[in-house]
C-alpha cells in the first residue's frame, strides 16, 4: 500500500509539474508567471474586431454573441486550468479567445473528453475546438481543419533510461499513448510499422490509458516501458526536474507534419469566419506573444490553410 500511495503521489507531483511548468520560458528556464496570474490575463484584452471575419459571420451568430469550443482542459501546456480551477489557460484558450475577439462574439468553454470532441462538433454539440488536433484523412472526412500552430511527439522513458531505449529499438516493449489522440491513431501505428513491423520484429504494444496523469503513474510502477506524449510537455517537466523521467530525442518524425488546427463540423457554415479570424491572428503581437508565454515560438507558422 506504501509504495501504490508514493507512486500516486509522484504521479501526481509530475502532472503538477507539467502544469507548473507551463508557466516558464522553454529558452531561459525562468518563470515568467504563476498560472494565477496568467488565469487572470486575457491576451485578447484589446483586440478589435477583424470586418472581414466579421462579415463572413453568419448573422445568426451575431444575432447570438457567443460560440462554444470544446476543449480538454488537461493537457499542460496548451491547455489547462489556472489555480482557480475554473478559468481555461494555455496556448489553445489564447488563440479560443482571440478568435471570438476577431468575430466580435464571447466564448464558451465546455470540458470534453478528447475523443469525443469530434462526434460532438459532428452532432452540433459544439461550434468548433482548439485543442492541439492534428490533420489525419480520418478526421478530414468529417472536420474541417484550419491550420493555427505546430506541434509534434517524442518518448518518454523512466529517469536515466535504465533499459537504454531509443525511438527505433521499443519493439515488444509497452508504450503507452492517451486515448484519442493522434499519438494513439497516427503516430505510434507510423512508428511500429516502420521500425519493428517492416523490419520483422515484434509490434510495439500500445497501451492506451485515458490521460498524462494515469500513464505517468504506470511509467513509474513500471508496468509500462514509455510514454508516446506532446514533445513540449515532456521537455518541460524533464528541465524542471530531470530525475523523473527521460525524454528520448530527437522528437518523433512520424505520422504526419505536427501542423495542428482548428475544427469545425465538415462544411461548417461558419468555417469561412473561422478562416478569416485566424489567418488574421498569425499576423499579430498577441499571437507571437501568446507562444513566447508558453515556450512554443518554435511553433509558430504563418498561414491559416483550410483543410
Amino acid at each position: 500500500m506504501k509504495t501504490q500511495n508514493k507512486v500516486h503521489t509522484v504521479a501526481a507531483a509530475l502532472a503538477l509539474l507539467l502544469t507548473l511548468n507551463a508557466c516558464g520560458s522553454a529558452a531561459s528556464g525562468e518563470p515568467s508567471a504563476t498560472s494565477t496570474e496568467l488565469g487572470l490575463r486575457d491576451i485578447s484584452e484589446g483586440i478589435q474586431p477583424d470586418p472581414k471575419a466579421v462579415s463572413l459571420l453568419p448573422q445568426s451568430y451575431k444575432d447570438k454573441g457567443e460560440l462554444t469550443v470544446a476543449a480538454d482542459l488537461h493537457y499542460p501546456p496548451t491547455v489547462f486550468l489556472a489555480e482557480d480551477n475554473q478559468t481555461p489557460i494555455g496556448l489553445n484558450p489564447d488563440i479560443t479567445r482571440l478568435i471570438a475577439k476577431k468575430l466580435g462574439v464571447k466564448v464558451k468553454f465546455v470540458d470534453t473528453k478528447f475523443d469525443t470532441i469530434i462526434p460532438g462538433l459532428d452532432g452540433g454539440r459544439f461550434d468548433f475546438t482548439v485543442s492541439t488536433m492534428a490533420k489525419t484523412d480520418e478526421r478530414l472526412k468529417v472536420v474541417d481543419m484550419i491550420d493555427y500552430f505546430k506541434a509534434g511527439s517524442s518518448i518518454g522513458v523512466n529517469a536515466g533510461n535504465p533499459q537504454k531505449l531509443t525511438n527505433e529499438t521499443l519493439c515488444g516493449k509497452n508504450v503507452a499513448v492517451t486515448q484519442g489522440s493522434t499519438g494513439q491513431l497516427l503516430r505510434l501505428p507510423a512508428l511500429n510499422e516502420m521500425t519493428c513491423v517492416s523490419k520483422g520484429q515484434p509490434a510495439i504494444n500500445p497501451v492506451t490509458l485515458p490521460n498524462i496523469q494515469e500513464a505517468l503513474v504506470q511509467l513509474h510502477s513500471k508496468r509500462i516501458d514509455a510514454i508516446l506524449y506532446d514533445t513540449t510537455a515532456l521537455a518541460w517537466a524533464q528541465t524542471k526536474q530531470p530525475d523523473s523521467f527521460t525524454m528520448l530525442t530527437p522528437p518523433l518524425n512520424v505520422g504526419g507534419t505536427g501542423i495542428t488546427a482548428v475544427a469545425l463540423k465538415k462544411g461548417s457554415e461558419l468555417t469561412p469566419a473561422i478562416q478569416a479570424a485566424v489567418q488574421s491572428i498569425l499576423a499579430t503581437p498577441e499571437y507571437k506573444d501568446s507562444l513566447k508565454t508558453w515556450g512554443l515560438e518554435f511553433g509558430a507558422i504563418t498561414d491559416a490553410k483550410l483543410n
